[in-house]
């Protein structure tokens, strides 16, 4: 029991966590500016190829 009580005061200050810091975004680059771009108006054209085929249905 006296080797227990000093253990057991002790553990709680071994497993508390460290304070959450949240991650700074970077910056978006030019060359992922082109790929949403891209990616968006893919998406676009296949809204515009679904909306198609649905109305000559």
């Amino acid at each position: 029991m006296r080797l227990l009580l000093p253990f057991l005061i002790l553990v709680p200050g071994i497993a508390m966590a460290a304070t959450f810091e949240p991650p700074t975004p970077a910056a978006q680059t030019a060359a992922a500016e082109f790929w949403f771009a891209v990616a968006a108006g893919c998406f676009v054209a296949a809204l515009a190829a679904v909306q198609w085929m649905v109305q000559r249905r």
